[in-house]
């Protein structure tokens, strides 16, 4: 079973003036086959861990340990992490301008499984998987990201975590800027992964919508750059009754 283990995990940004402490001694445990949800208000240092697990440049780990099965993640370059199955659902997917979504989906299932996937399978793989996920076939066609909408970007990442089955899926934000129809969708992706019981999912986001259709076995709280609160999925009802603002005043605390 993956168990990806996150201890006391202290994060920095360049910025002007210095280097920023964002992540202030995070730990968090997710293993395969459950489903964690990551709240807390803009700023609380979400996205930062999400990009820190990724290997994002950007981000300086300058404290603690992350491992995947005892190994050590952050000794990992980006390309190692995905190998090893960690994969990142960006809040802001990057266009890739001149790499068709098709080549792009074979290269990367490549690069995971160590060898091409048999084409004849594969085709009917990536055919039902955007059915499910109502793509367009043409859509794999066009270039990565390049003139999609806000929901195309978040159900092509859907589309590469169906395909990919990494075995911890971090989602940062995939709720965001989605209407109702693109949400149930997207979640229904995810539910579809999830139920195989061979990913530990991280889902990361502000709000408590999403929930409605993915549920979580932990709920966890973000403020101030660490985990201030965590619990079952009551703790969700909380926080859409009751808000962060006690988390950022420093009232709770783990």
């Amino acid at each position: 079973m993956a168990t990806l283990e996150i201890n006391d995990l202290h994060v920095t940004v360049d910025a002007e003036g210095g280097p920023r402490e964002i992540l202030k001694g995070v730990d968090l445990t997710v293993k395969q086959g459950e489903t964690h949800a990551i709240m807390g208000p803009n700023g609380s240092g979400k996205s930062t861990l999400a990009y820190s697990l990724a290997g994002h440049p950007k981000y300086t780990v300058t404290g603690g340990t992350v491992t995947l099965d005892g190994e050590d993640v952050l000794a990992m370059t980006v390309d190692e992490r995905a190998r090893a199955g960690v994969f990142l659902a960006m809040q802001y997917p990057v266009e890739v301008p001149g790499v068709s979504v098709s080549n792009f989906l074979r290269t990367s299932a490549t690069a995971i499984r160590g060898e091409a996937p048999k084409l004849r399978t594969w085709v009917k793989e990536v055919k039902e998987t955007m059915e499910n996920l109502q793509i367009d076939p043409a859509f794999a066609e066009r270039n990565v990201n390049e003139g999609f909408s806000g929901g195309e970007k978040k159900r092509h990442e859907i589309l590469q975590l169906e395909l990919l089955k990494p075995h911890i899926a971090i989602l940062d934000e995939t709720d965001s800027g989605l209407d109702v129809d693109a949400l149930r969708i997207v979640s229904e992706g995810v539910n579809r992964v999830r139920e195989t019981g061979t990913v530990g999912t991280l889902l990361i986001t502000h709000y408590t919508r999403i929930l409605r259709y993915i549920k979580p076995d932990f709920v966890h709280v973000f403020a101030q750059g660490r985990i201030a609160e965590s619990g079952g999925a009551e703790l969700a009802d909380k926080l859409e009754n009751e808000g962060y603002e006690a988390y950022v005043k420093g009232g709770v605390t783990a």
